[in-house]
């Protein structure tokens, strides 16, 4: 298991759709790297297209702020259903150094597969359904300066052109 570089802002893998895992026995070893990619770089959530791979898994770790959140892998992730509003301020590991108010759903129903390719449904709210928000935008090429306010995205224009030259 090794951490992984994380692909920044200009990559063009961060715009794209991702793939839905089909082999499960594929992913077997990236889940591993994901989680030792995301601790390395001190964050809370990392999607597979930040790492350079084109398929729809999610890893999410919030343990140290509620320990009944254990760490957790999602594959072809979708949200069905929102509800409520709430906004927060929210960095990014392929953002390094911006942080930006988002507005999210307070609460997602999330239909995903385990590592074995077993259906799950789950109702989730609070920072997991944040997480979960946050890294299915990546999965579907969304970046949180998508989210941003106009006086945002002045405010971050300079770090902006910085991370994609």
């Amino acid at each position: 298991m090794a951490a992984l570089p994380v692909v920044t802002y200009g990559e063009s893998i961060l715009r794209k759709v991702v793939e839905p895992v089909e082999d499960f026995e594929a992913i077997e070893d990236l889940v591993p790297n994901m989680f030792d990619t995301m601790y390395e770089e001190e964050g809370i959530g990392l999607a597979a297209n930040q790492i350079g791979v084109d398929l729809n898994v999610m890893v999410i770790d919030i343990s140290h702020a509620d320990e009944n959140c254990p760490p957790s892998t999602f594959v072809n992730g979708q949200i069905i259903e929102r509800s409520g509003s709430e906004s927060m301020e929210e960095g990014c590991l392929s953002v390094p150094g911006v942080r930006v108010d988002v507005t999210r759903s307070e609460k997602v129903t999330f239909a995903y597969q385990d590592l074995k390719g077993n259906h799950h449904e789950a109702k989730f709210d609070g920072l997991m359904a944040t997480v979960i928000q946050h890294e299915m935008d990546h999965l579907n090429g969304l970046l949180i300066i998508d989210h941003a306010s106009q006086l945002d995205k002045h405010r971050i224009r300079k770090q902006l052109k910085e991370l994609a030259s």
